[in-house]
């Protein structure tokens, strides 16, 4: 059995509709400095599906280095459980 936490997409972010494209920026700035090693996968799906609700290009740019952030905790964290299970 596994630990990991599974895509789990609140469902205000989604019913909502349209939101301003700074408060969504604002999400993925929190989703990315609250994230942790546990609950790294469903704050990347989260985060994603908040960048896709984005309107434009200018918008998106904004949230990329949250999401390249994020991005690079998982892959670090990653890394740090396979070389325990290695040894």
């Amino acid at each position: 059995m596994t630990d990991k936490p599974l895509g789990f997409v609140a469902l205000k972010s989604i019913r909502q509709g349209p939101q301003d494209p700074k408060a969504i920026v604002a999400q993925i700035r929190e989703i990315y400095f609250k994230t942790t090693k546990r609950t790294i996968e469903h704050d990347i799906v989260h985060a994603i599906a908040l960048l896709k609700s984005l309107p434009d290009e200018d918008a998106r740019d904004k949230a990329a280095v949250y999401m390249d952030g994020l991005s690079q905790m998982r892959s670090e964290w990653a890394g740090a459980d396979n070389k325990k299970r290695k040894r």
